[in-house]
């Protein structure tokens, strides 16, 4: 039998029955799916992972110390001598204020005090305008830099463009001097002033609630945070208990592993839904074959071979299974990009973008192949056995 007869053939009887091959691609729909949406969705959430975090921030390091005399910006200084592991250490002290919104009435908003270093630590990026600088920081002066995530609060529209404008703090009012892209994911605040102002104008107090810093490229970060932990401890005089030290590259590792847990569920989900799909594939071919026993006497009759009748009931189990991929493929990316589009109304400044890889597209067409040939095997050579005397006596 020739190839386009063959596929013509195949073609025939699966469209005799739309309804029934619909419903039985239908765990493999669900399987390949639940696969793709996974996939594309994690590769999703790790392309933002490092679009937001970039390569370099996974060296960042963060360090809380409670000590009871505080910690001032000149312990910062004198830590990042005693720690040449680091290229940089700086810190952020809190404060709070009333500010005036865009519709008028007045809210309290936490404030960051930071010096200018501080943004590039925290690998912070601009959508425009600038940082403030050293000398703005030790003049205390009434400046701001924003998130985009505050703007449609402070100024009414979230495209709003406030760099040169001014936002009422507490009895002053302030210059915005920069915006900073989308708010990030990993926590934050939405407004940033000099840390002299926000100790001397904002009611700060003085001390330094988060300290982060950056670590020299080839560091070993799991050997830094011991070293780390065990210095802050002997400079602050404390129990190493009350130092926490935990690096971005380990948050991240552990996100990873939670990904992965992840995948080993849905993939242990979409197993099962494929195998269903392989037994409802072979169920439904065992029918065809008791439905046209008549069809493939008659076929033998006329001189077709054992290897025509095999290949033509294996194709069809093929052409169902890859059917069911393709709608699966489909469902499943559109299933990723509504959850995705989900986390980015839960976690604002989270934009998750599924991606869907040539190769996952590959595998799951050629999973679909591989469970079409397992599953439609044993009925392909049931229609080829049959004799093909009793097969035209079949009633």
């Amino acid at each position: 039998m020739k190839i386009g007869d063959l596929f013509y053939e195949t073609w025939h009887a699966l469209s005799a029955n739309k309804g029934r091959s619909l419903l039985t691609i239908l765990g493999i729909v669900i399987g390949i799916a639940a696969v793709i949406a996974m996939t594309s969705l994690i590769a999703g959430i790790q392309n933002t992972l490092m679009g937001e975090m970039g390569f370099e921030q996974a060296r960042q390091v963060s360090i809380s110390a409670y000590s009871p005399d505080g910690v001032t910006f000149d312990d910062l200084d004198k830590l990042e001598r005693g720690m040449p592991e680091y290229e940089a250490l700086t810190g952020a002290a809190y404060a709070s204020a009333e500010i005036t919104g865009a519709d008028g009435q007045p809210v309290y908003m936490g404030i960051t005090g930071v010096r200018p270093d501080y943004f590039g630590v925290m690998g912070s990026k601009l959508k425009e305008g600038r940082f403030f600088t050293d000398a703005e920081n030790e003049g205390a002066a009434r400046l701001v830099v924003v998130d985009a995530s505050s703007l449609m609060q402070l100024f009414g529209s979230a495209d709003a463009q406030p760099v040169g404008s001014s936002v009422r703090l507490g009895n002053d009012d302030y210059t915005v001097v920069g915006v900073l892209e989308s708010a990030s994911f990993m926590g934050g605040s939405s407004l940033y002033v000099p840390s002299t102002t926000a100790q001397t104008r904002l009611g700060g107090t003085g001390g330094i609630q988060q300290i982060v810093g950056i670590a020299r490229e080839g560091t070993d970060m799991d050997r830094l945070v011991e070293t780390t932990q065990a210095y802050v401890a002997q400079y602050f005089n404390l129990d190493q208990e009350s130092v926490y030290v935990q690096s971005l590259d380990a948050v991240i590792k552990q996100m990873e592993t939670m990904m992965m847990s992840f995948s080993l569920l849905m993939g242990s989900v979409a197993s099962i839904s494929l195998f269903v799909g392989g037994i409802g594939i072979m169920n439904m071919m065992l029918t065809n074959v008791t439905e046209r026993i008549r069809e493939i006497g008659l076929r033998k009759s006329l001189g077709a071979r054992r290897r025509d009748i095999t290949k033509q009931f294996l194709l069809e189990a093929v052409m169902l299974c890859v059917a069911g991929g393709v709608f699966g493929i489909v469902f499943g990316f559109l299933a990723a990009w509504g959850l995705g589009q989900v986390i980015g109304a839960v976690q604002p400044g989270m934009t998750v973008t599924p991606v869907l890889a040539p190769g996952v597209v590959f595998g799951a067409v050629a999973v679909c192949v591989a469970i079409g040939v397992v599953f439609g095997s044993y009925p392909a050579r049931r229609a080829a056995k049959l004799d093909p005397v009793e097969s035209l006596r079949y009633q």
